[in-house]
């Protein structure tokens, strides 16, 4: 299965959000029926038709666009599903866009799956943040996509100004309760030429490290995963444009943040465990995994074992590759 990405920079947006500059995020500086277009044509230069693959319109709030416009790049996934290149369709927009009318055009599109972005439930987050909507507004929209049968996504972020763990659990707990099909998850990077880097050049806001970050996204990722909410990315994408000199001024980019993440959580599962079979005197240990997860176990640059070797310093860790398990088991 391969995205077909389609970027809609900042357009359809009736807010610019204090961290938000879509265009250097996304790559693209307008959203016109051609520039769509013309992104199609790169991919299919590539791309193998396929049920499996996915148009996905990104990087602006589709639902605000003007209708006809709207219509417009509507029929540009129309033929890409009529010979059959993709699938399906979806698209991300605002909580305060969702409408009864909205959704019966994107429906009438074959459109299935609708990403909210939302970033926080705290109103105190979402002020701060200049998002322009509520949480209650969220809840409202959230109602209606399942009312009309999308598959629903919601977007959040860690590390938001006026944002600290104890909100992030507390929005994290309400997103559980509002049952979202996927989720991905953004630690809040510092863009050029946004307002965020002006407060943050004024000493105003101080972004998470990395260590942070990693901790507060483990903490979501983990939650989301247990309550069967498919989280589908973490991190922004590592793009060209994104990560050229000068357009992140400061907070926890790293390009493998998805890869840090997800080892987290193992070293948080994993940790409890092996505490135990050390306080029950066990010396000699091992681990047996399947090769996809062998590296999540050891940790980015040997960081979960040199963790373990510092908590439990007479504990002989050994990683075995099993690949007839699904997941690891610890003897």
């Amino acid at each position: 299965m391969s995205i077909l990405p389609i970027f809609i920079p900042h357009a359809g947006c009736p807010h610019q959000c204090v961290f938000c500059n879509q265009k250097r995020i996304s790559g693209q500086s307008s959203a016109t029926v051609a520039n769509a277009k013309a992104q199609i044509d790169r991919w299919l230069q590539w791309l193998k038709p396929s049920q499996e693959h996915e148009a996905a319109f990104y990087g602006g709030s589709f639902t605000g666009l003007e209708p006809q416009l709207q219509e417009s790049l509507l029929e540009l996934t129309d033929g890409l599903l009529e010979q059959g290149i993709i699938g399906r369709v979806r698209c991300s927009t605002r909580p305060d866009y969702i409408t009864p009318e909205a959704l019966q055009r994107l429906l009438d599109h074959r459109l299935t799956t609708v990403e909210l972005g939302v970033q926080s439930l705290d109103d105190k987050v979402l002020e701060a943040a200049e998002r322009g909507h509520t949480a209650a507004q969220v809840e409202t929209a959230m109602q209606l996509l399942k009312e009309y049968g999308f598959t629903t996504g919601i977007q959040l972020m860690v590390g938001m100004p006026q944002q600290d763990f104890a909100s992030v659990k507390e929005t994290v707990a309400k997103v559980v309760a509002l049952k979202p099909d996927i989720a991905r998850i953004y630690p809040l990077l510092v863009i050029k030429d946004t307002p965020l880097a002006k407060a943050y050049e004024q000493g105003l806001f101080k972004p998470l490290s990395i260590e942070e970050a990693v901790e507060q996204a483990a903490y979501v990722y983990e939650q989301l995963t247990n309550a069967n909410i498919n989280v589908i990315r973490v991190g922004l994408q590592a793009d060209e444009e994104l990560t050229s000199p000068g357009n992140i001024i400061a907070g926890p980019f790293h390009p493998s943040m998805g890869e840090l993440v997800k080892s987290r959580v193992l070293r948080n599962e994993i940790t409890p465990r092996l505490a135990s079979l050390y306080d029950n005197n066990s010396r000699e240990i091992t681990i047996s995994c399947p090769q996809k997860l062998v590296s999540k176990i050891i940790g980015l640059k040997k960081s979960n074992q040199e963790y373990w070797q510092i908590l439990f310093p007479h504990l002989n860790i050994n990683i075995k590759i099993d690949n007839s398990i699904n997941n690891y088991i610890i003897q």
